[in-house]
């Protein structure tokens, strides 16, 4: 997926990725979650445009389009696409944020490993899975194309991530190879991390969380890095939910801190 060419404004259609260059030398790269579209990431995004930051809100290979094309893609593909964009972010800014949602979250885990943001916010970040079927993936996907929908775990009423109505068991295999790429390396990440987590989440289980504190835990220079922010009244989807405000202004204010 091509890195979305800088606009003056973000595009009115919500469900669309863009990248607005705002003066200064701070940028935020934001990434959204499996299945689903920057629509999850949009509020945020905004939040951090208004804040005067330059933002990229990619949309993900495989995403935005049919889940069958989301089956077919690679884990390799997803990291190649949001380190392309945090590179070009970099290029021009001298302090680059990464933020995700979910396997979004993963993602921004993973580029801590591999690049050196300024810091790194992560919304119920997904490092382990909550249906023990889901570690047979590798294997199911030979037989079984897709299941039910994973999508809108949301408290809030009348919301929606705009996710596929299908989750393809390949693109489920390929988060189980990130998610263990990912939690092997956790001990190399050297940016502040920020962590929101819901009290109530139906589709990562605390497992990951605990995950998370444990790799980073075995970073000896620094030890653990992370600041975790509860959420009492959002579900997995939270960036759309009741908590979406404290997010917005704790990730704006998160940033602000690092960048004094």
């Amino acid at each position: 997926m091509a890195t979305p060419l800088p606009q003056q404004q973000p595009p009115l259609d919500p469900t669309q990725p863009f990248t607005v260059l705002r003066p200064g030398d701070t940028a935020v790269l934001v990434i959204h979650g499996f299945t689903g579209s920057p629509l999850s990431m949009r509020p945020l995004a905004n939040a951090f445009l208004d804040a005067g930051y330059s933002v990229s809100l990619p949309l993900l290979p495989g995403h935005g389009t049919k889940w069958e094309d989301l089956s077919k893609t690679s884990h390799k593909a997803l990291l190649n696409s949001v380190t392309s964009n945090f590179d070009r972010l970099q290029r021009e800014h001298q302090h680059v944020f990464v933020v995700g949602l979910s396997m979004g979250g993963t993602l921004a885990l993973r580029l801590g490993e591999v690049r050196e943001p300024a810091g790194i916010i992560v919304i119920n970040p997904a490092l382990t899975f909550a249906s023990p079927v889901a570690h047979f993936s590798p294997v199911l996907r030979h037989f079984v194309k897709s299941v039910d929908a994973i999508r809108d775990d949301i408290s809030k009423p009348g919301m929606t991530e705009n996710a596929y109505p299908r989750t393809p068991v390949g693109g489920v295999a390929e988060i189980k190879a990130l998610m263990a790429l990912t939690r092997k390396h956790l001990s190399e990440i050297k940016a502040p991390i920020l962590a929101f987590r819901s009290a109530t989440d139906h589709i990562v289980p605390d497992s990951s969380m605990k995950a998370l504190s444990r790799g980073l835990a075995k970073n000896t220079a620094k030890g653990s890095n992370i600041t975790v922010q509860p959420l009492e009244n959002s579900f997995h989807v939270a960036t759309l939910d009741y908590d979406a405000a404290a997010i917005e202004s704790g990730s704006v204010e998160f940033v602000r801190g690092l960048i004094k």
